[in-house]
């Protein structure tokens, strides 16, 4: 890995999880990180970043919507595949000025192997700084967690209604 800037050592310890998590051969796996000060250039502080494998992505997009939570499906263009391209190790850990969030899933999206996979990046809505608003809170938000719960609930159903 040649390390093109020190201050994305998230995605580093980010992508060592997914690496381990993708191991046991998962069906899913969902990562949720304030990973990029990109998602909040992009989307704000009242909505995540949404990455991954098309099918996952729709189902997390659901369960947000339907606990409530805004996120906004990104898309992973290979086109930035080589802006992570290196001459001296396999890859770099970051690009070049654009498209910074996007290039951060792009770089996760290596490790997952064959899994379903889900990025949330909460960088914007993980922290309010305002106001509380609806069901989010001064301070600390736990921006995600219903969303995850929601995910969880719809699966174990769908999961018992395949046992009946």
């Amino acid at each position: 890995m040649e390390v093109t800037n020190t201050d994305a050592e998230g995605r580093l310890v980010l992508a060592d999880g997914l690496a381990l998590a993708s191991r046991e051969s998962p069906d899913e796996v969902i990562d949720v990180a304030t990973l990029t000060g990109a998602q909040i250039r992009a989307l704000g502080t009242r909505c995540a970043g949404l990455m991954g494998s098309s099918n996952l992505v729709s189902d997390i997009a659901a369960a947000a919507e339907s606990a409530g939570e805004i996120l906004w499906p990104m898309p992973l263009p290979d086109y930035l595949e080589t802006s992570l391209s290196s001459n001296v190790a396999d890859m770099k850990n970051t690009a070049g000025p654009e498209a910074g969030m996007l290039v951060a899933g792009v770089f996760l999206r290596h490790f997952v192997g064959d899994a379903e996979w889900a990025h949330l990046d909460i960088a914007g809505p993980s922290f309010n700084t305002g106001e509380g608003w609806g069901c989010t809170p001064s301070g600390a938000t736990g921006y995600g967690v219903r969303t995850l719960v929601r995910h969880i609930e719809r699966a174990a159903k769908a999961m018992g209604s395949q046992g009946a």
